[in-house]
């Protein structure tokens, strides 16, 4: 399938996302509040999370199995990541757009995050864990790399009691939109 890659990526750039719906009919979503993980020093984490890190249990990759990723972000009872999605998700990977932010265990996929980057903006679509502490270890890891590269925005999209301890918070649609102008105006390269 040919996908206009430009017009998806104009899409997320005017802070729309792409979900399908219970008859996997995929559609453009907007919201009235955005979730943001904060990059500044309002992101926290876990006492119990510190323990892990420093343990150093976990190895981090960026699209070293970016397919396994998209799969585990769609392993659930209930996804909004429809086949055609997928397809879109590995359209935009090719592409340079679309990618994971990863956690392993030796050879074996802990965790990840699945996002895609434009510019300033790192647009969160979804995470999943195989190995518990996973997805968290990767969450901290790419604040991490995140501010290393000078990104603006991490946007979650919608809050969940998980990222909700990670310091996440809401914007209004328009703050999200200004703070998303910002973000597309710098020349931030995720790799």
């Amino acid at each position: 399938m040919d996908y206009d890659i430009a017009a998806i990526i104009q899409g997320y750039a005017q802070g729309y996302f792409l979900m399908a719906d219970d008859d996997d009919s995929l559609g453009w979503y907007s919201s009235r509040d955005r979730t943001l993980i904060p990059l500044d020093e309002r992101f926290r984490y876990p006492k119990s999370l510190r323990r892990v890190l420093n343990q150093q249990r976990f190895q981090v990759a960026i699209n070293r199995d970016f397919t396994a990723v998209v799969e585990g972000c769609a392993n659930r009872e209930t996804t909004w990541i429809s086949a055609e999605l997928k397809h879109i998700y590995y359209a935009l990977h090719q592409a340079g757009w679309a990618h994971s932010f990863e956690t392993w265990s030796g050879d074996e996929l802990a965790g990840g995050i699945l996002g895609i980057a434009i510019r300033g903006a790192f647009i969160g679509e979804s995470m999943f864990f195989r190995i518990p502490d996973g997805s968290k270890v990767a969450m901290v890891k790419l604040v991490e790399h995140l501010r290393s590269r000078d990104f603006k925005i991490f946007d979650a999209q919608m809050m969940n009691p998980h990222l909700e301890r990670f310091g996440a918070f809401r914007v209004g649609d328009i703050e999200y939109k200004i703070m998303l102008d910002s973000a597309l105006s710098l020349p931030c390269k995720f790799i």
